[in-house]
């Protein structure tokens, strides 16, 4: 069986895998579902309806799971969904959907201290956000990207795969993939070369990044130019670039 702490609080509607480690003053609501090897420290919580996948840990005062912060929320369930190994540290907090949706978190994934999820975002697997990292509402966040402390990201933004987004920065605007964005109000400042080459991207790739930012943010050419003369260009990550830029409005 689980191993519950007497000090905790579980209510009788959630279900615990028979590996889960609730700590004293915990507390897990109604409708939770935590998954094989989950941890919660002792005053985390969690709060349904959530679902957690296997084997994340929940750090003290954390809160996962609950309702938006929204004047406007038609009272439906405030869903929270994880994938597996991700770790909520302390005053983290990941707030539910709004109007039935869920908020949605994949896998691998570390919220450093006072981190914020807010309604409706979707986060994706193997990042990182730095303390107080706020994260508004419908906020979408790839894979592999890293968050210095205290930056943000407002409403129905999207921060690209593997992009860097600097401590402080504002993004009000779409972060394009690969890149490293600082400032208020985040702009592009060149490619996050640490990241790529902690993943083992290809030298060649990263130097073929490297020109197509130059190009496209830091050379005195307009945009279009800059785009055109780089339609023939056939790495695959300049080209996932590239499609990126089709769909967001890339800013210097």
């Amino acid at each position: 069986m689980a191993r519950v702490h007497d000090a905790a609080i579980v209510d009788p509607g959630a279900e615990l895998a028979a590996d889960v480690v609730v700590g004293p003053f915990a507390i897990v609501e109604r409708g939770v579902v935590l998954s094989e090897g989950c941890v919660l420290h002792a005053h985390a919580v969690v709060r349904g309806p959530a679902v957690l996948g296997p084997r994340n840990v929940v750090h003290p005062f954390a809160i996962v799971g609950g309702d938006p912060q929204v004047k406007r929320h038609s009272g439906a369930p405030a869903r929270v969904e994880t994938g597996a190994d991700n770790v909520f540290r302390e005053q983290a907090t990941v707030h539910g959907g709004t109007d039935g949706r869920t908020t949605r978190i994949g896998d691998d994934n570390l919220f450093m201290v006072g981190a914020h999820v807010a309604h409706d975002v979707t986060v994706g697997s193997r990042c990182v956000f730095a303390n107080a990292v706020q994260l508004a509402g419908h906020a979408v966040v790839e894979d592999w990207v890293t968050f210095g402390g205290l930056s943000g990201v407002t409403q129905h933004v999207r921060v690209g795969e593997g992009a860097f987004v600097a401590a402080t920065a504002a993004c009000e605007r779409d972060v394009p993939p690969f890149v490293v964005v600082q400032g208020d109000r985040a702009r592009v400042r060149g490619v996050n070369v640490v990241g790529l080459r902690r993943r083992a991207i290809p030298e060649e790739s990263i130097r073929a990044l490297q020109r197509a930012v130059r190009a496209l943010w830091q050379s005195r050419t307009t945009r279009a130019d800059a785009l055109r003369a780089l339609a023939t260009e056939d790495d695959p990550y300049v080209l996932r670039l590239l499609a990126a830029l089709e769909r967001i409005q890339i800013t210097a």
